[in-house]
């Protein structure tokens, strides 16, 4: 592969002009035997390399746990990116945003009660240090220098709009030379935040999504020699929980890439393909109100969630055709899709009566967190007896993220962070009536100084004014479903339960979960997570991906947190639902 340098003049690929004309596409958001399909795809679009972030949480989920297969096999996918010719923009963090979990940071950084994350404090470094030397090590041979398709290599992400240190960003590149990254280096940031995330030395880019030429010039003031790059070419959106579908016009789009790449600049799409944030790895935001996003990360891109090429496919290979070869072949075809409705969930498991089997329940006077517990997503099921009946006023200190509140079993509310909602009155029975607490981690805050967001009960709890103490803190990460044992029922259990059906394929192809009059939950499909649903909406289907499927017999588990359709039935149809485009 060839090498990149960077003059005066711009960007050089062994001596010769070179212009990126790259596109977002993260592998841990696609399944991995679908990531040749998607790179094979941005090469029929024009583009010369793919960009990807680095997920630190997904590589590193214990602090003594390193792991690069699976989903997470990137040297897999570096490998694939260069049998179709691409080069690659790496993006390791160790923080990334993305919209993802936590910006990519383990939760078990967070076990450590006064860890300052992003910053030089030594608690954080040394984690740092530890996750690159892990990371790099083995994909020195996927840089340029050593004939890998790794072209450059990003420092952190977006830190001007974090902070000022720039000792710590030069903390890390170190860090990078020091674990063998000889390629070049660069930085990211909002044209506003480029004095305070660019360190000397090192290549500096901005992002952005409109307003090429007045961007540029803001990047040319900060840096007036080298390169100018957009490396998040804004094209599209992330939706969160109770918005809007998020679209951007592909005319429009279109007409802002035209006047980048006419000022000669080089550009990465944020995003080409977004892809799908499974299981539970979607991000959050807390401007003074949380707000989770959701599951799907279509992102309004080029290549949609199912990887069919957009109308905004068709516009940019239009433009970009201006301005650098195209790939003669024709824009691939959308991909078959399968349906198959009214598929019955027969058997059921209440949550409450399989706890045992999904987790050890811990002692502690005080409710204890998702990160004390060792736990990184999923739910806390917090117990505790109360002494007298009557009526009581029940008070969390914090509510991290969304808290449904059972009386014996019995539901009596729930308590949401995002509404900031925190407390609650109810009438107790009787002495000795056991208060459960279900709270689920909607997704770690994943941009600004949120990203210190602990889960569970971090704060105290209060029954009428005094704080309440002598709990159990049951973990439920629900990362293997084996062990709960199902029963054919007429009707659903009280509370959460998991409800399980099967269905038959003689072929498989991409589809669409529908959950129609379900409420709030997750899904799998032959134990494969695909994400969560929630009839608050803009999202009403979850994505699944061809080879979570299997000629024969097929399993189907639904989580309900609350009241499924009284019919129990989900359709696999051959369309999304992403929900309204206005609110």
């Amino acid at each position: 592969m060839p090498v990149l340098q960077i003059d005066d003049s711009g960007f050089r690929l062994d001596g010769e002009p070179f212009r990126l004309l790259s596109g977002g596409l993260h592998y841990f958001r696609v399944h991995p035997e679908q990531w040749a399909d998607r790179l094979r795809k941005a090469r029929l679009m024009g583009l010369n390399t793919v960009e990807t972030y680095v997920p630190w949480n997904l590589h590193q989920p214990q602090r003594d746990v390193f792991r690069m297969d699976g989903e997470v096999d990137l040297p897999a996918f570096l490998d694939l990116a260069a049998a179709e010719g691409l080069q690659v923009l790496l993006r390791p963090g160790p923080y990334i945003c993305a919209e993802w979990e936590g910006g990519g940071l383990p939760s078990w950084l967070l076990a450590e009660p006064g860890i300052r994350l992003r910053t030089r404090d030594p608690l954080f470094l040394s984690a740092v240090d530890d996750y690159f030397t892990r990371l790099l090590t083995p994909l020195q041979p996927y840089l340029a220098t050593r004939g890998g398709p790794v072209l450059a290599v990003q420092v952190e992400n977006e830190y001007g709009a974090f902070g000022e240190d720039t000792a710590y960003l030069e903390h890390l590149a170190r860090t990078l030379r020091r674990c063998g990254v000889d390629v070049p280096l660069f930085t990211c940031d909002q044209p506003a935040d480029l004095e305070r995330g660019a360190i000397p030395g090192v290549l500096a880019t901005a992002n952005f999504g409109s307003r090429s030429a007045q961007n540029l010039t803001a990047l040319r003031a900060h840096r007036p020699n080298g390169p100018l790059m957009s490396t998040e070419f804004w094209i599209g959106w992330f939706d969160r929980w109770g918005g809007h579908h998020v679209l951007r016009d592909p005319v429009r789009a279109a007409q802002e890439l035209d006047e980048l790449l006419a000022t000669g600049a080089s550009v990465n799409f944020y995003m080409f393909h977004g892809g799908t944030n499974f299981g539970f790895t979607n991000g959050a935001n807390d401007k003074h109100t949380y707000r989770p996003t959701v599951t799907s990360y279509d992102y309004d891109a080029p290549l949609d969630e199912a990887g069919d090429p957009t109308e905004k496919f068709t516009a940019f290979r239009e433009v970009i055709a201006k301005y650098a070869p195209v790939p003669a072949e024709p824009v691939p075809p959308r991909s078959a899709k399968l349906a198959l409705h009214s598929i019955p969930l027969t058997a059921s498991a209440g949550m409450f009566d399989s706890a045992a089997v999904l987790g050890d329940a811990v002692e502690s006077e005080r409710p204890l967190t998702m990160e004390q517990l060792g736990q990184d997503f999923g739910f806390v099921l917090y117990e505790t007896a109360l002494p007298s009946p009557g009526p009581v006023l029940l008070e969390l200190e914090q509510v991290r993220d969304r808290a449904q509140v059972f009386l014996d079993g019995q539901p009596v509310g729930v308590l949401e962070r995002e509404n900031h909602e925190h407390a609650l009155a109810f009438t107790v029975p009787r002495a000795g009536s056991v208060l459960s607490l279900l709270v689920e981690n909607q997704g770690r805050v994943n941009y600004g100084p949120g990203i210190h967001d602990r889960k569970g009960l971090p704060g105290a709890v209060l029954v009428d004014g005094a704080e309440h103490t002598g709990w159990t803190s049951r973990p439920l990460p629900l990362t293997s479903l084996d062990a709960l044992r199902f029963t054919a029922a007429t009707t659903a259990p009280t509370g959460p339960a998991f409800h399980r059906g099967s269905f038959e394929l003689e072929g498989t192809a991409d589809t669409f979960l529908h959950l129609d009059g379900w409420t709030k939950g997750n899904a799998w499909i032959n134990g494969f997570a695909l994400g969560r649903y929630w009839s608050r909406g803009p999202q009403r289907s979850l994505y699944v991906p061809a080879p979570v499927l299997r000629t024969g017999t097929n399993g189907i588990t639904v989580l309900e947190l609350h009241a499924s359709r009284r019919s129990r039935t989900v359709d696999l149809r051959q369309a999304p639902d992403l929900g309204p485009t206005e609110e």
